[in-house]
């Protein structure tokens, strides 16, 4: 069956999610723009998105739909994907305590630049290098298949162009993230402010899917339980 902690846990990630967004809507009244919307507002209403934004994201939840299904959402399949992509992937001994260091998690580390990336580009032994490109870094070892699919799924809408992955506003909404006070959006210009609101973005549509996914795979479990238990009746 599919992990109960698994559903709460993502569950929880959305909601929080929700609650950023909804704290940055209430400051937000101005436009700028980004890599696929000519225009993003920000109103009480919500971020509007030009046609390019909302086919992309459309595009992206029915692509990687796809590629679960053909996957079975198998973390080595999915992981061998990013690899044909070539994404460097890099699993290292004590990969979550070594990226603490510079405040990332195991997974997708997006595009770094300055300290971080060169003392990245040290702990994978790229060399010495001040900027460097996304990559995955993970201990060896299983990988948990929901944390890997909600990593998955960030990477493929980071493949496709959609905004909120770049350098400074991944830093933004770190520190965003990390203030519980949100203290910090007072230092932060409305572009700053909307760069975030396009990462949690991407970070809430790789949540939703997690949700339906695991939703779906409950769902799954049962009718396949009941089948076995009584040969199918009253499903």
């Amino acid at each position: 069956m599919v992990s109960l902690f698994e559903n709460v846990k993502y569950f929880f990630k959305s909601i929080k999610e929700k609650k950023r967004q909804e704290k940055l809507k209430k400051i937000t009244k101005q436009s700028y723009k980004n890599k696929t919307s000519k225009r993003i507002i920000g109103s009480a209403a919500d971020v509007t998105l030009n046609a390019e934004t909302n086919n992309l994201i459309n595009e992206v939840r029915n692509n990687v739909a796809a590629i679960v299904k053909k996957t079975d959402c198998n973390p080595e399949e999915l992981l061998s994907y990013i690899k044909a992509a070539k994404t460097p992937i890099y699993k290292i001994n004590n990969a979550d305590k070594i990226l603490s260091f510079i405040g990332e998690e195991e997974g997708l580390i997006c595009e770094q630049e300055g300290f971080g990336a060169l003392y990245l580009s040290l702990m994978v032994g790229m060399g010495v290098s001040f900027k460097t490109p996304a990559m995955f870094v993970l201990r060896d070892g299983d990988i948990d298949k929901y944390y890997m699919l909600h990593n998955f799924y960030r990477w493929y809408s980071l493949k496709s162009n959609l905004p909120g992955f770049e350098y400074r506003a991944q830093k933004l909404f770190k520190k965003y993230i990390s203030d519980s006070s949100g203290n910090i959006l007072k230092r932060f210009s409305m572009e700053d402010i909307l760069s975030v609101k396009e990462s949690i973005a991407r970070d809430q549509e790789a949540s939703a899917f997690v949700i339906e996914y695991t939703k779906e795979q409950e769902g799954s479990k049962k009718v396949l339980d009941k089948i076995k238990n009584d040969g199918g009746a009253n499903i």
